[in-house]
């Protein structure tokens, strides 16, 4: 992997750019939004992983109660409404 050949003096210049583009003062607001989609991110690939383990024990014909969760269901959708023209009438009385 190409990182694994980066040093000290090379991350010290990568830090270095960072500070100039985004400023010392914003570097903590953004690393608490990388560590939120981070966390986030963890959570959503968890929850796919049991609800696959639910799926696959509901095809297998054995639900085991620890596998099951409270999933709400899909909303139905909705009829789809026609919001009309969106064309302005002219109003122009120059003619």
């Amino acid at each position: 992997m190409m990182l694994g050949n980066l040093g000290g003096i090379h991350l010290l210049i990568i830090l270095g750019i960072v500070i100039l583009l985004f400023g010392a003062t914003k570097l903590p607001a953004l690393a608490k939004g990388l560590g939120q989609s981070i966390n986030i991110f963890k959570k959503e690939m968890s929850d796919d992983e049991k609800k696959a383990q639910a799926d696959g024990a509901a095809q297998n014909g054995t639900v085991h109660t620890a596998t099951v969760q409270n999933v709400p269901a899909e909303p139905a959708a909705g009829p789809v409404l026609n919001p009309g023209s969106s064309a302005q009438p002219n109003t122009d009385s120059r003619r």
